[in-house]
């Protein structure tokens, strides 16, 4: 076989593969996005002291055994994986609960705070009270670069704060569907008024 022969097996191999990736990636922001609309309708705001926040791995971070289990399904990746915990007092009961990467830079080290919290998972934070964090600076006022991991948590936590707000702007089907019927409604009553 001529070498311009392999080459567009491969050149049809690569666009394939681009193809599926591009399909895949797709299907997941979708069900990404459903998961993060599920959890902001079930969010509830909620007083707490924060103690403190770190990055830990999840099997260290002291979460109920059932979440821990359910990590454990999805593969050994997961659980050894560092999320953002927070540890927080709620009333008299001291917990560990899981940060949205996107909101974690906003949750002050110590202090109280007004959050939105759906489940273990906190996905926003409303008022702060005490001190903030301030960015870290160096000399010329510029933010600090920081490591590859923590440019990638940065970036990501922009993302995420771009994703909250593309679902906080969408509406929910049952919200389009009302908005049609009412504009039907209006056109009938302006038609009956102008016969």
């Amino acid at each position: 076989m001529p070498v311009w022969g392999w080459l567009l097996i491969v050149l049809a191999v690569v666009v394939a593969a681009i193809a599926a990736l591009t399909y895949f990636g797709n299907k997941m922001q979708e069900k990404q996005v459903a998961q993060k609309e599920q959890m902001m309708m079930a969010a509830q705001p909620t007083s707490m002291l924060i103690i403190d926040k770190k990055i830990m791995p999840l099997k260290d971070a002291k979460l109920p055994k059932a979440v821990y289990e359910e990590f454990e399904k999805k593969g050994k990746r997961y659980t050894k994986a560092k999320v953002p915990i927070v540890k927080v007092k709620i009333g008299p009961q001291i917990m560990n609960l899981l940060c949205d990467d996107a909101i974690y830079e906003d949750v002050p080290s110590r202090g109280e705070v007004k959050a939105m919290v759906s489940g273990i998972y906190i996905v926003g934070v409303k008022q702060v009270r005490g001190k903030k964090n301030a960015p870290v600076e160096e000399e010329g006022g510029k933010k600090k670069k920081g490591g590859f991991r923590q440019r990638l948590m940065r970036k990501q936590a922009e993302y995420q704060k771009e994703l909250s707000a593309e679902v906080a702007n969408k509406k929910s089907k049952e919200q389009i569907k009302a908005e049609k019927e009412k504009k039907k409604k209006n056109e009938e009553r302006a038609k009956k008024i102008t016969v």
